[in-house]
């Protein structure tokens, strides 16, 4: 079971803002560093696979099927598979997918440049967590995602 490294992630920007996604989406310091959390707070053993559990949000009024550091939803995690060839659902895997859903959004380039502001907004539809995803969903604030992402050695534009 490996991480991605800053170097594969495309530096520590990167990092710091997948640290920051954490925090935000309620994973950060759960289990596995996050890496094993179904929502709702329960955890799952093994990376062979995305649980694929569905659980139901009372909160919220919502089934969802989210799990893992990023909370990915069972059907993104299975186009994230295929687009990407990821043969489990590892820390590695769960990392690049990240990655991914924020190169897919076009914040990329932002991220790596330290434009936090510009990643979140062009994000916020992605991870219902973000400030402005307008989901109905517990929203984070800027000013504490900006704490988080500071604190994991992100550096800003």
């Amino acid at each position: 079971m490996t991480r991605a490294t800053a170097a594969q992630l495309g530096g520590q920007n990167v990092c710091a803002y997948l640290d920051m996604l954490a925090v935000s989406e309620g994973t950060q310091g759960r289990g596995d560093d996050g890496y094993n959390v179904i929502v709702g707070g329960a955890l799952f053993n093994g990376y062979a696979a995305h649980p694929q559990k569905t659980v139901w949000l009372p909160r919220y009024n919502v089934y969802s099927t989210a799990a893992g550091r990023y909370q990915f939803l069972k059907k993104t995690w299975g186009n994230l598979q295929q687009m990407l060839h990821l043969s489990d659902f590892s820390p590695l895997s769960q990392d690049l997918a990240a990655v991914e859903l924020i190169r897919g959004r076009g914040a990329l380039a932002d991220v790596k440049a330290g434009r936090f502001a510009v990643a979140i907004q062009k994000c916020a539809k992605e991870w219902a967590s973000l400030p402005g995803a307008g989901y109905g969903q517990r929203e984070l604030s800027m000013s504490k995602l900006q704490a988080a992402y500071a604190a994991a050695g992100g550096a800003y534009a």
